[in-house]
């Protein structure tokens, strides 16, 4: 998970996180890949959820709160204000893309409002509902 902040995540990553999580559940339980144990067998034998992906949703909504309440080269570049030449390719997918339907917000703007208010901020990311990848 180290940087895991600055990542963005799309729907392989997501893919990718998660089966991670399940291998990592399945070493711990000495469980070989030739047994045919599912997810769902392999998460009550450890009597826990997924919760990879929420830990590293979380983590990057506290940096991107820290980057917005900074008026820096950090905050230009996330919220997209950077001018540059367009691409003729498909839109990159940005982080604040992922972050915002991790929260389960429509707008960016409404979300990136709450980041000047901490406290605000900090109960936003704790009500999260990890929704979205």
């Amino acid at each position: 998970m180290y940087g895991c902040e600055a990542w963005t995540i799309t729907k392989e990553t997501h893919k990718k996180i998660e089966t991670a999580e399940m291998w990592f559940f399945r070493r711990m339980l000495r469980v070989p890949w030739t047994a045919r144990k599912t997810n769902e067998e392999v998460l009550k034998e450890t009597e826990t959820t997924r919760s990879l992906m929420n830990r590293i949703r979380r983590r990057q909504a506290k940096f991107v709160g820290h980057i917005m309440r900074r008026e820096g080269l950090e905050n230009l570049v996330t919220t997209g204000r950077m001018e540059e030449n367009k691409s003729r390719e498909r839109q990159r997918e940005k982080m604040l893309d992922g972050m915002t339907s991790w929260m389960g917000t429509k707008r960016k703007t409404d979300a990136l409002s709450e980041t000047w208010d901490s406290e605000s901020w900090k109960d936003m990311i704790a009500n999260a509902k990890g929704q979205g990848t």
